[in-house]
């Protein structure tokens, strides 16, 4: 830029120097004053231009450090909601299925049953915070923040879907255990006719 700016001025010192030399019939007359003002303005205009482009990049790394914050950010909620969501998910698992398997209308063979079925998702989910856990701590995995966060929102997603699966299991079986309970009354009536 400054480069520019020197060739610029010995350029037009060459003119002028060249210029008074030469005295000829029908050579214009150039004002000293005009051609002094307009490169003045032509550095003015070089160092604002200077400016904007320092500016300019100072806007762009602040871009990016706003985006890395908001990546971190989305990483933070995405755990926090992993984490509510496990939770949520081994309390359903712990007092739901006592409750279930401690029902004297579920039958001694489908125990094992409902147990596996509840012990598949839970293991899911540890699974997930295991992958999670790498995802966060290893810097081996080279990821960058925004692909981080993805994939957490992902294992967030799965991990609501989990939640939601347990809770059907859980209503399912509740039905299930309603429906015996009910049918154990009608067959256990007595006649009152």
């Amino acid at each position: 830029m400054k480069s520019t700016i020197k060739r610029l001025m010995l350029t037009a010192l060459f003119a002028l120097l060249i210029g008074s030399n030469v005295s000829a019939q029908g050579m214009p007359v150039y004002d000293n004053t005009n051609f002094i003002s307009f490169t003045k303005s032509l550095v003015e205009s070089a160092k604002q231009t200077s400016q904007l482009l320092k500016t300019v990049q100072f806007l762009k790394t602040q871009k990016e450090n706003i985006e890395k914050v908001n990546n971190v950010i989305k990483q933070l909620n995405a755990v926090k909601e992993l984490a509510k969501n496990n939770q949520r998910l081994f309390d359903l698992v712990q007092d739901d299925l006592r409750g279930i398997l401690n029902s004297p209308y579920i039958k001694p063979h489908e125990v094992n049953r409902i147990s596996d079925s509840f012990n598949v998702i839970v293991e899911n989910s540890l699974e997930g915070l295991g992958f999670i856990e790498k995802i966060l701590s290893s810097n081996n995995l080279k990821m960058t923040d925004a692909e981080r966060a993805e994939v957490l929102k992902a294992k967030e997603r799965e991990s609501k879907e989990m939640v939601a699966e347990i809770e059907a299991k859980t209503k399912r079986y509740r039905e299930i255990i309603a429906f015996r309970e009910m049918q154990d009354k009608i067959n256990n009536r007595g006649a009152k006719y």
